[in-house]
């Protein structure tokens, strides 16, 4: 009798769980849609001032590089004059996917801090409260982060990339670069640095939880920052200029971490040590 309770019990769990899972994602993607709905609508400004702008001599990125290079004596040799590469699009349903996928992909982006409160809405009861202090402020956290990130990647990658890449010539072959491929490579780029970003918040996590330790961080720091060449020569342009701007930050997020895993573990040794002193071995 009591193992045919809790084998109904457990039943029961199992499928609470796995409505609560079904109603966040519901909430996810009803988030997720309402933006890809908005931003659909909106066709003529996103595409415009956001999709296509790292592509225009006048983007806020370039006039930094020219004023950087006017200021350093380098004169106009790091100003964008003139974009040589044209977009094309060669299929009947070409301008309608783009469209679709542009919008998916900003839905995403600009849902992003209600899609992650559900995801963490469904995680959290499933901790325990210490674990759940861990995670306090998770969700401003990650949010503010993933937005540095696609920030980064939008101003400082994309237009890197894509000035090196259209502009790259072999021969008297003129580059004329399928749509498609032109959004999947801003879209690429813009989403990797803004899921790079979130490296403190997972590591301020695991040390919470004990799993990592500022000595094991440090230990494999080594191989972190091959792991961190491997993805900037993957989603830059293989020059070494690109590789560098994302391979910084990227490092630079991982030194933070080591610094709040000492914290964290500085933080647990004092509680520890005041549990001994307020309960004395007899």
């Amino acid at each position: 009798m009591s193992d045919s309770m809790d084998t109904t019990e457990a039943e029961m769990g199992f499928m609470d769980h796995l409505e609560e899972l079904r109603k966040r994602l519901f909430f996810a993607l009803v988030g997720i849609l309402s933006g890809a709905i908005a931003l659909f609508v909106m066709k003529d400004w996103v595409f415009n001032r956001l999709i296509f702008a790292p592509r225009n001599p006048d983007f806020i990125t370039f006039r930094a590089w020219c004023a950087l290079g006017r200021w350093t004596g380098a004169g106009d040799r790091l100003c964008v004059t003139e974009v040589n590469y044209e977009l094309i699009n060669t299929t009947m349903l070409g301008n309608f996917s783009a469209h679709i996928l542009v919008s998916a992909i900003g839905g995403f982006i600009v849902s992003f801090p209600w899609t992650f409160h559900q995801v963490w809405r469904f995680i959290r009861p499933g901790l325990h409260s210490q674990e759940a202090r861990a995670a306090r402020g998770v969700t401003w956290a990650a949010t503010l982060l993933f937005f540095l990130g696609i920030s980064f990647g939008y101003f400082v990658i994309a237009p890197l990339s894509l000035q090196f890449l259209g502009h790259y010539e072999i021969g008297d072959v003129q580059a004329r670069i399928a749509l498609m491929s032109y959004l999947k490579t801003v879209a690429s780029i813009t989403l990797a640095a803004g899921l790079i970003f979130q490296v403190p918040v997972v590591v301020h996590f695991l040390a919470k939880l004990g799993l990592v330790t500022p000595e094991s961080l440090r230990k494999f720091r080594k191989h972190t920052l091959v792991v961190t060449l491997v993805i900037a020569a993957i989603i830059t342009p293989p020059d070494i200029t690109s590789q560098i701007l994302v391979s910084l930050p990227v490092l630079g997020l991982y030194e933070v971490g080591i610094l709040q895993a000492r914290r964290i573990q500085r933080q647990r040794e004092r509680e520890e040590k005041r549990q001994d002193q307020g309960n004395p071995r007899t």
